[in-house]
């Protein structure tokens, strides 16, 4: 099943994707939240960086374009300098952005998120802060932005609606879409707002409520599978629908098309912030359907995407390799990069708010001492690289009858540990360039070296990173180990 998910991903192509809904600008505030207020009983969030990103529809676009479709864009934004940050961000982001239209009347959606690092790592959520208005859009902005919708429409493979109840997605803007998509013959999935009337997505090819959204819609909870997939089957049927999708979380989705409801459950994740997920799903669903995938695949290969997303602080594009490592359950299945490779992967975890720590080694008879250093210095951060030393390099530090074991066992092995993330190897006599390359937030090595002598320290220390001395095992080294087997 999932080589047939990777040839799905590898023939989507470059659909031409119609987004519609409501552009938003997200503003994240990243800091160590390791104290009490003086003045109240709050926590104290010692803030290190700003970060913002795109939204709602925009969002959906930039997933999108980041998964290479060709998308446009209809939306509106206030008439302020937010506004103009959304449209140069899409614009760099390959997002056709002529229906992105300008409203005096309202400002641009902005969502502020403050995320909070406990010990330095852990991000988490603290609070979040909106400025918004819902009113709905006045008549001759609605109609001139459905011209510009109607213009999409015509060449697009796929219409996609974000709705988020910002006041752009109305309830006659919505006939029209849904008007012009069945003259053109166009699908038209949508994403739904959270309770309300879904009289006004009747008529469209699908709709991809959570199950908060789809009980409130029908006055009911959804709690179990079952009731799941009762619920999807009176939406499709109520709504004149193909297809009723609804999201579950750590359950999947379940999936009512033409014939039966059928759920397709999800594996285990860890799970950082479920922000951004409705909007994966929504994507790929899409862009599967562009290229004439049936609604099954479609939401298997979502179902995967949406899980990639919850495992990133804060809303985050994926690549089709990113897609395409996860569906063969890699690299947690292989561990080993090559350095090209391992910057596009802590680009990623770093963008999820992720700390790295970098530590460097031989690692020839993997021993206690190992175990606990690296369990050390995996407890520095989020995420742990070790650096390893190819057998060249071995032997130059070593002599010549060492390494014992070749480079391929030694990063076998090592990436076997669950307290190792990802092993680089590298051939020259320190990992000086390595460590340039990565910018690791901990620079890690044992308490026998002074940090005088840690190769990298002063570069770590010069961006605002720190160096970690870990405590050694008595006794436990490699080389006691072999002269205890010679003297055997």
């Amino acid at each position: 099943m999932a080589g047939d998910l990777v040839e799905l991903v590898k023939r989507l192509g470059e659909p031409r994707v119609a987004v519609v809904g409501d552009a938003m600008l997200d503003r994240y505030v990243w800091g160590d939240a390791d104290r009490i207020s003086q003045e109240a009983p709050v926590i104290l969030l010692q803030a290190d960086r700003r970060e913002e990103r795109l939204g709602g529809a925009a969002s959906v676009a930039t997933m999108l374009a980041a998964l290479g479709a060709k998308v446009s864009l209809a939306s509106v934004v206030g008439d302020d300098s937010e506004g103009i940050r959304v449209q140069r961000m899409l614009a760099a982001s390959g997002v056709d952005t002529v229906a992105l239209l300008p409203d005096e009347s309202r400002p641009t959606t902005l969502k502020e998120r403050y995320i909070g690092r406990a010990q330095q790592r852990h991000p988490q959520q603290m609070i979040r802060v909106d400025y918004e208005v819902r009113t709905p859009l006045s008549t001759p902005l609605e109609r001139t932005l459905f011209d510009r919708i109607e213009s999409q429409i015509s060449t697009a493979d796929i219409v996609l609606v974000s709705d988020y109840g910002k006041g752009m997605c109305t309830p006659s803007l919505m006939r029209s879409v849904v008007a012009a998509c069945r003259r053109l013959g166009k699908r038209l999935i949508a994403d739904p707002l959270r309770g309300g009337d879904y009289e006004k997505y009747r008529g469209c090819s699908a709709i991809t409520p959570n199950r908060l959204e789809a009980g409130l819609a029908l006055g009911t909870s959804v709690r179990t599978i079952d009731e799941a997939l009762r619920v999807a089957t009176k939406l499709r049927d109520d709504l004149e629908l193909e297809a009723a999708v609804v999201t579950l979380d750590k359950d999947g989705m379940v999936l009512a098309g033409r014939g039966n409801a059928v759920h397709f459950a999800t594996r285990a994740r860890q799970v950082y912030d479920i922000t951004g997920a409705g909007d994966m799903v929504l994507a790929v669903l899409g862009l599967a359907l562009a290229v004439g995938a049936d609604y099954a695949d479609a939401v298997r290969l979502a179902n995967a995407a949406g899980g990639l997303e919850v495992e990133r602080v804060g809303v985050a594009t994926i690549t089709r390799d990113e897609l395409i490592a996860d569906l063969l359950h890699m690299p947690t299945v292989d561990k080993v990069f090559d350095l090209p490779e391992l910057l596009i992967e802590l680009g990623n975890r770093r963008r999820g708010g992720h700390r790295i720590a970098f530590t460097n080694g031989c690692f020839d008879i993997l021993h206690a001492g190992h175990v606990q250093y690296l369990r050390e210095a995996r407890a520095q951060a989020d995420v742990l690289i070790v650096g390893l030393n190819s057998d060249a390099g071995v032997r130059s530090l070593k002599g010549n009858e060492r390494p014992i074991n070749d480079i391929e066992s030694r990063a076998l092995v090592l990436g076997a540990l669950q307290a190792v993330d990802g092993v680089v190897v590298f051939d020259e006599p320190t990992p000086a360039k390595l460590i340039e390359a990565i910018r690791p937030d901990v620079l890690v090595k044992g308490s026998d070296y002074e940090r005088e002598q840690i190769v990298g320290a002063d570069f770590v220390e010069s961006y605002g990173g720190r160096v970690h001395r870990a405590v050694l095992r008595p006794g436990a080294s490699t080389s006691a180990f072999l002269r205890k087997i010679k003297a055997a």
